[in-house]
């Protein structure tokens, strides 16, 4: 109590100002936060300003087309981590490279697991074609980012639909792996996703002289101990028993 028997006032935090980017940053974080957890349906502007700690107004202020706007941009601050993630430094071998990659890619999808669809696959009823075409553009990059580690900057008709397909179906296999209760663990998932690139790469160099060159080039860089040797050692004894169709 003070002199005049009444309780001292309790001073307020004082309202942090932040630079324009710095705020915008910071609404972003909340919302992409949000989204990840939930349909970006479900999401309310209050609900963003509250976990960001400001008003409403505030988020307007800054996103005046609305949740739509915030969507949005929420959308390409989360593509631009996943374009990141292919972003691998052009040593040691493909399958080692590979790897690295998914181990951040499928870490970006543990981490957002049950918005992954609605962030990246258009699964919510606020997607329109400019958050199909963001969505795209990560496909488009992940695709020239692995191109570019098999040597082949203008790749053919067969070579660009098998790293297209195979990005499919990482795409596939992360849903899959979040509806089933995220078994295998991560490690097996992404041995398993590398796995199938090496076989569908083998399954088109068989039809496609440019594609063998680029297998051949990356068989080179491999060891024994590597994800291929494993592979061959698996694979081999159950083909083994094709030998009368040769």
């Amino acid at each position: 109590m003070n002199g005049s028997g009444t309780a001292p006032a309790v001073p307020r935090p004082a309202y942090r100002r932040m630079g324009v980017e710095q705020r915008r940053s910071q609404l972003l974080a909340a919302a992409l936060g949000l989204f990840a957890h939930r349909a970006p349906e479900d999401v309310t502007l209050d609900d963003v300003a509250t976990a960001a700690g400001v008003s409403r107004p505030l988020v307007y202020r800054y996103f005046p087309g609305g949740k739509q706007q915030l969507y949005e941009a929420a959308l390409r601050s989360a593509a631009d981590a996943l374009e990141g993630c292919f972003d691998e430094p052009e040593t040691g071998p493909l399958t080692q490279r590979l790897s690295h990659a998914l181990d951040r890619y499928l870490a970006f999808v543990d981490e957002h697991d049950a918005g992954f669809s609605a962030l990246l696959q258009g699964g919510s009823v606020v997607g329109t074609s400019r958050t199909s075409a963001i969505v795209d553009e990560v496909r488009r990059a992940a695709a020239d980012h692995i191109l570019h580690h098999l040597g082949a900057p203008e790749p053919g008709r067969r070579l660009r639909m098998t790293v297209r397909m195979w990005i499919t179906a990482v795409e596939a296999a992360s849903l899959i792996w979040l509806d089933e209760e995220k078994h295998p663990d991560l490690g097996e998932l992404r041995d398993w996703l590398v796995d199938h690139f090496m076989a569908l790469l083998a399954s088109t160099a068989a039809r496609d002289p440019q594609t063998a060159r680029v297998v051949r080039r990356a068989l080179a860089l491999e060891t024994r101990e590597g994800r291929v040797g494993d592979l061959a050692r698996r694979a081999l004894p159950v083909i083994g028993d094709a030998g009368h169709l040769l």
